[in-house]
């Protein structure tokens, strides 16, 4: 059976570094990205929306937050960098769904490689559950 790849956006993998609700599930991801049962992609966005959100939490210091970061890069996530069709398919995606382009890239992302996308934000999902392949944590 081939490996599940899945597109993961921001809001789940801040709950790797935060004690929100449904961390368990977020971790769950990531310690089967780490066994190698699944492969997780992101797009380099999600480096800067981490880094920002750890940023603003009283609870990270700078160096918790370079920490974190390194964490991302030492479990050999896959990071994307956009490309045009990508970015043009993200646009198309906020419009029709009336979502920031922030968020549509990661829906685009996943649609163009085939991939599934999860997100935590319960507000995103109901504006784009109709899209196939996208599911809530």
């Amino acid at each position: 059976m081939a490996k599940r790849t899945l597109v993961l956006d921001a809001s789940v993998i801040i709950k790797w570094f935060t004690q929100e609700e449904k961390r368990e599930q977020a971790i769950d991801l990531r310690e089967k990205h780490i066994n190698g049962d699944i492969e997780i992609v992101v797009p380099d966005l999600l480096l800067y929306e981490v880094s920002n959100a750890l940023r603003f939490n009283p609870n990270f210091k700078e160096e918790d937050i370079k920490k974190a970061i390194q964490s991302l890069f030492d479990i050999d996530i896959n990071i994307v960098v956009p490309v045009q069709e990508t970015l043009q398919e993200a646009v198309d995606i906020a419009y029709s769904k009336n979502i920031t382009i922030y968020d549509a890239f990661y829906i685009a992302l996943a649609q163009t490689i085939g991939f599934d996308f999860i997100t935590a934000d319960e507000k995103l999902y109901e504006k784009t559950k109709d899209i196939s392949g996208i599911f809530l944590l």
